[in-house]
């Protein structure tokens, strides 16, 4: 059995796991741009209010805090910094899943879409 390694969690900050970071890296290789990078934001929808949603973006918006992990730059837009700081995006690959997850410590409550947060 393999043993994963925990990326260290940061409170005052977005954290990208290095999985996640691995994979980024090469979803941007397929796409040829060296010039995106990916956004994560809290937008209002779902069940319980909230969704989030991630995406490569060259856009810069005034307010953006952004990130560096190991050549990745995250960018959270400044609405959605309270909402995600500390949370720890990470992707899964696995027979029953795959794709990016958010565990998010902000999260009170969630919905059986998962798409939302309080």
């Amino acid at each position: 059995m393999s043993e994963q390694v925990e990326t260290e969690r940061r409170a005052d900050q977005i954290n990208l796991s290095d999985v996640a970071a691995a994979k980024v890296k090469s979803l941007l290789e397929q796409e040829g741009r060296d010039d995106l990078q990916l956004r994560i934001s809290v937008q209002p929808g779902g069940c319980s209010g909230l969704r989030y949603q991630l995406f490569f973006d060259e856009r810069t918006l005034d307010g953006d805090v952004t990130t560096d992990f190991d050549g990745v730059t995250v960018v959270v837009d400044r609405m959605s910094v309270p909402y995600l700081n500390g949370a720890m995006i990470d992707f899964v690959d696995s027979i029953e899943k795959q794709g990016f997850t958010i565990d998010n410590p902000n999260a009170t409550g969630s919905c059986a879409c998962g798409d939302s947060f309080h």
